[in-house]
């Protein structure tokens, strides 16, 4: 997958959760787009306890290992907001 296809992700107008399936198996939920960031080669994601909009912490994931983007179903809140 190219830094592209991750970019036209993010900027998806409304964005559309998804989750990146890795090489090793792990899954990393991006359920807003500014819960991640990317650069050249690897895409960093918020993780963990997520208050005021702020991650307890963030994983570092490199694109070459993503394996499969899986789109999610937004939860009622985020529903909610995207129908404003």
């Amino acid at each position: 997958m190219t830094v592209q296809t991750f970019h036209d992700l993010l900027h998806q107008k409304p964005f559309r959760p998804f989750r990146l399936v890795m090489s090793s198996g792990q899954t990393y939920e991006v359920r807003h787009p500014e819960m991640a960031m990317l650069t050249r080669s690897d895409i960093l994601i918020g993780i963990g306890d997520i208050r005021d909009g702020i991650p307890a912490r963030f994983k570092i994931c490199s694109l070459l290992h993503v394996t499969a983007i899986e789109p999610l179903e937004p939860t009622a809140t985020e529903a909610d907001t995207t129908s404003v």
